[in-house]
């Protein structure tokens, strides 16, 4: 008999999470929702077991899957029966990961399982959070509006994404080139003017000088830098995988100078979106919350969600929560009190990503607009402080002669 893998909330609030043995996953949620377990995750255990010589199945791009879901809308839209949009979408497909989760859907859903429960089966293709959608627009039968929904959420993700993406990339790409044009000069060019001033015996004027030393310092000591440099990467990396040092780096990343605000309201953007999504599915409030805190990639909010879950269960309402651990703008917990008041949480997180957005954008453009212009002097004045150090004593060699 097959063995699952879940995790449920007992109705005290705490979690459970172990494996048990059944023939479908259906029969499996059926038998725990009976025993009063709101389930939050089912997958075969099978699935879960990797050993360390096995490839680990990598997710599909944020961009594929945005385009498998609009196949799915299109053909859902267009009536086809649910078995045969799955031959469909597995067929127009290669060879691959994805392609054997979608056979491996079919083959459930064929059997008698839903789709979200089927799809649980592949928590690496197919996020808790679209489960969670998929699983809401099955039991209120409005499946092609959850997936539109969720095709619009994808879509902002991508789209801030991008963003972030571009206001970084353009300064990293001028600081990475003017610094290769400075290890040029300094590695290949300097030695050479440094023969002919040692030939010609003259007097090298202080910023030469300390040029010179510089790289020959560096020049010593390369190796051991490269090697220090190897083992620092290493240990972040490792560092890195660790739940302390992924707490510690995301939050070094939201206190940043000058990028941290745009990371701050990059979580918020997603948080607001994530809950309201989940929300306008009919979801309740703790399970949307749950799955929220899951998909949030930042480990400060995600930690700051598992409490204010905690609150929401002791009675605490979800504003209040927010405000206990003060992680978001005051701004966002006004708006947010204002809506659970007003009974239009859903719509009310919503707006909060629109004002978001339209801040992040604000905020992007104008960094843009001086980053350039300070970016290009800065490297100048480095570039050219290190030519002009090269070529002083031949100014003073022509001056004397």
């Amino acid at each position: 008999m097959p063995s699952f893998h879940y995790r449920a909330a007992r109705p005290d609030g705490t979690i459970v999470e172990t494996d048990v043995e059944g023939e479908t996953p259906r029969a499996i949620r059926s038998q725990l929702e009976a025993q009063g377990l709101l389930v939050l995750d089912l997958s075969g255990s099978g699935t879960r077991s990797i050993g360390p010589w096995t490839s680990r199945p990598r997710p599909l791009a944020s961009r594929d899957f945005l385009v498998f879901n609009q196949e799915f809308l299109a053909l859902v839209k267009a009536g086809l029966p649910i078995l045969r949009c799955f031959d469909l979408l597995t067929d127009r497909l290669g060879q691959g990961g994805f392609q054997q989760a979608l056979q491996s859907v079919r083959e459930s859903i064929r059997g008698g399982s839903a789709i979200s429960e089927a799809m649980a089966m592949h928590p690496t293709y197919f996020p808790e959070l679209y489960q969670a959608s998929l699983r809401a627009g099955e039991q209120a039968g409005n499946l092609p509006e959850v997936l539109k929904r969720y095709i619009d959420y994808l879509k902002m993700l991508i789209g801030i994404r991008e963003k972030v993406v571009k206001a970084t990339i353009y300064p990293l790409f001028l600081l990475g080139f003017g610094l290769l044009v400075t290890l040029g000069l300094l590695f290949f060019v300097l030695p050479s003017f440094a023969e002919v001033y040692q030939d010609s015996r003259v007097e090298l004027p202080w910023a030469t000088q300390l040029l010179l030393n510089i790289t020959n310092s560096a020049s010593q000591w390369i190796v051991g830098m490269v090697i220090v440099l190897g083992i620092a990467s290493a240990w972040i990396y490792w560092w890195r995988s660790t739940p302390q040092g992924q707490w510690r780096i995301d939050w070094l990343f939201l206190h940043a100078p000058v990028l941290g605000p745009l990371f701050l309201k990059n979580q918020v953007i997603r948080l607001a979106r994530t809950l309201s999504t989940i929300l306008g599915g009919g979801i309740p409030l703790m399970s949307a919350l749950q799955v929220t805190a899951q998909s949030m990639p930042n480990k400060v909010f995600a930690k700051a969600l598992d409490a204010v879950i905690n609150h929401v269960r002791e009675g605490t309402s979800l504003s209040a929560a927010l405000k206990k651990e003060n992680f978001l703008p005051n701004l966002t917990l006004e708006m947010i009190e204002v809506g659970e008041t007003t009974g239009a949480l859903e719509t009310m997180l919503f707006e909060v990503a629109e004002f978001h957005e339209g801040e992040l954008d604000f905020q992007l453009s104008r960094m843009m607009t001086w980053i350039e212009p300070i970016f290009i002097i800065l490297i100048g004045i480095i570039l050219g402080g290190v030519v002009i150090a090269l070529y002083l004593p031949i100014f003073q060699m022509a001056g004397a002669v």
